[in-house]
């Protein structure tokens, strides 16, 4: 019985937890961050590789420069949407986007760094061979592990977070700003604070629709 209430609270937290795009200015305490993160370390990772680092960010000046970079980004973005019919665009990039995006107003961000060179902890042939998403696959699982954990723990405190992807367009300059090293990469950048506004919940396939057994059910 007590396993049972167990995961029915994992799952009710689950299915609570939501992206947010813009945040109250209340501060988030410091043992709830440290709480979280400490959630994070113990994502599973192959070979126990443990490629993580995080970089905690409070600093408004920063956090404007970070939104400043991303600002030019999103001028890609929607350049590349507009190739959709309006209908199909992402609902952020229906217009061009102007000012500092909303995440960077949650009073904590925190930048999810890796190191590729722990790919090596792992078998060999999990960098060799192009397989489970490429050469890089298993970083990039380890790192979403990680990633996904720290925004579990968020929600567990009653705070919400984002889910900031970088990509080779602007990492650089987030590096430059944040002074991490080569090779190391910011995997995504994770603001966490108080929800401005509530979301409702986002749209899931049924779970019959998607779970087969012993083989695919063609029929679906």
């Amino acid at each position: 019985m007590a396993a049972k209430m167990q995961i029915d609270e994992f799952l009710q937290l689950v299915r609570n937890r939501r992206c947010i795009r813009n945040f109250k200015p209340d501060p988030v305490p410091d043992e709830l961050i440290n709480k979280i993160l400490e959630t994070a370390r113990w994502a599973m990772s192959g070979g126990n590789a443990q490629p993580w680092e995080f970089i905690v960010i409070k600093d408004p000046e920063q956090k404007q420069k970070i939104g400043d970079i991303y600002e030019k980004y999103w001028k890609t973005i929607y350049t590349y949407e507009t190739a959709r019919a309006e209908n199909m665009r992402h609902q952020g990039f229906t217009t061009l986007p102007t000012g500092t995006p909303g995440f960077c107003n949650a009073p904590v961000i925190v930048a999810v760094c890796g190191d590729p060179r722990t790919l090596f902890s792992t078998v060999l042939i999990a960098y060799m061979c192009d397989g489970e998403g490429g050469p890089k696959g298993t970083f990039l699982k380890n790192m979403a592990n990680a990633t996904f954990l720290l925004q579990l723990a968020t929600a567990a405190c009653g705070l919400t977070s984002q889910w900031v992807s970088t990509d080779r367009s602007w990492m650089e300059d987030l590096k430059e700003v944040l002074d991490v090293p080569h090779p190391l990469e910011v995997h995504t950048l994770v603001p966490i604070g108080y929800p401005a506004y509530k979301k409702p919940a986002p749209f899931r396939r049924k779970l019959k629709e998607i779970v087969h057994y012993e083989k695919y059910d063609r029929a679906k």
